[in-house]
């Protein structure tokens, strides 16, 4: 059976949730453990998330690679992949892209809405595209099985990190800017380069990516994904869900404003209303994955097309993401070396 696999969430972490991961049968799931801590900092999220899986080992374990997508199916339990929303976990040092690698790092965000030391966020007036050391943190990502995640990166950074990775990238949680124009959105450039370079598009269903945004019906959500497939094929297609299950409003300023700012920056959200805006009613935590399976069978989708959007085609770039390479290009458990 395929796997079912969400590409992104950030959920305040709890018992409650893990039960509801098993509930939903998630396989697994892309956990953002940075928004802009440090390296240190960053470390502390590790230890946390280890107590978590001492504390929980009959529903989650930690993901390394992709076969552990397979150990989760045959034990009942939902493997957790460790992503970072943005480059301050590895500061100024490229050193740390391995160490981190090491430690169950396998996504990190090349910016967070604005610029940083490798590339621009889509929130900047000019996207001035990869920086020099943004180029070498590519080529190390490459080489150690971290994937390159654009997901709030500018539209010319965007293309510059597709053009430039030797191995294909991720948006990991967005949708198509001619479905819904959020800042954080792509356009279909964009999405064409993404698919032609075998890269990997995670649908969001966070309000603010949505049309009608809380209110956007199921069926427009799924008709989207269908027009997606249509200009992307279908195998390039998956989940980011962007959840973030019962965090508090205070979590949104740390998520938008982090420590480069002392004003309150209420990014694509109304300022009148600067919190979380509520899911829409058919997804509200991970037991609602059945409806978005649902919802694109009724849009027409079949079952083999389905099972790849839930979770196949994630399955899929895991399998030639997470693995370092060796001088000669092949992986180090390919068999061959």
């Amino acid at each position: 059976m395929t796997p079912l696999i969400d590409g992104l969430q950030y959920a305040n972490w709890s018992e409650k949730i893990f039960r509801q991961m098993r509930a939903g049968g998630v396989d697994a799931v892309h956990v953002t453990i940075t928004y802009h801590e440090t390296f240190r900092e960053t470390v502390l999220n590790i230890e946390r998330w280890n107590r978590w899986f001492e504390q929980f080992p009959d529903l989650i374990f930690q993901g390394f690679t992709a076969t552990d997508i397979a150990t989760a199916r045959q034990t009942g339990r939902t493997a957790i992949f460790f992503g970072s929303q943005n480059p301050s976990c590895i500061e100024d040092d490229i050193g740390l892209v391995e160490v981190l690698h090491r430690l169950g790092l396998r996504f990190m965000q090349l910016t967070y809405n604005n610029q940083s030391l490798l590339a621009c966020g889509c929130y900047e007036a000019e996207d001035s595209g990869l920086t020099r050391m943004g180029r070498e943190v590519v080529a190390e990502m490459n080489r150690v099985g971290m994937v390159v995640d654009m997901s709030h990166s500018g539209e010319r950074s965007t293309l510059e990190a597709i053009a430039m990775s030797s191995r294909p990238i991720a948006i990991t949680h967005a949708n198509p800017a001619s479905w819904h124009p959020a800042l954080r959105n792509k356009s279909d450039r964009v999405l064409r380069a993404l698919a032609e370079s075998g890269g990997m598009l995670g649908f969001s269903l966070y309000p603010h990516h949505l049309k009608d945004g809380s209110a956007c019906r199921l069926q427009d959500f799924c008709e989207m994904i269908a027009r997606t497939a249509d200009l992307m094929g279908i195998e390039h297609l998956g989940i980011g869900s962007d959840l973030c299950q019962d965090q508090p409003d205070s979590v949104v300023e740390w998520m938008r404003v982090g420590r480069w700012t002392k004003r309150i920056d209420y990014g694509e959200g109304s300022a009148s209303a600067p919190g979380f805006p509520p899911m829409p009613e058919w997804f509200e935590n991970n037991r609602d994955f059945q409806l978005i399976s649902e919802g694109l069978a009724k849009v027409g989708m079949s079952t083999d097309e389905v099972a790849l959007i839930m979770g196949g085609n994630w399955q899929r770039f895991f399998s030639v993401s997470f693995d370092p390479k060796t001088a000669t290009g092949l992986s180090l458990d390919d068999g061959r070396i």
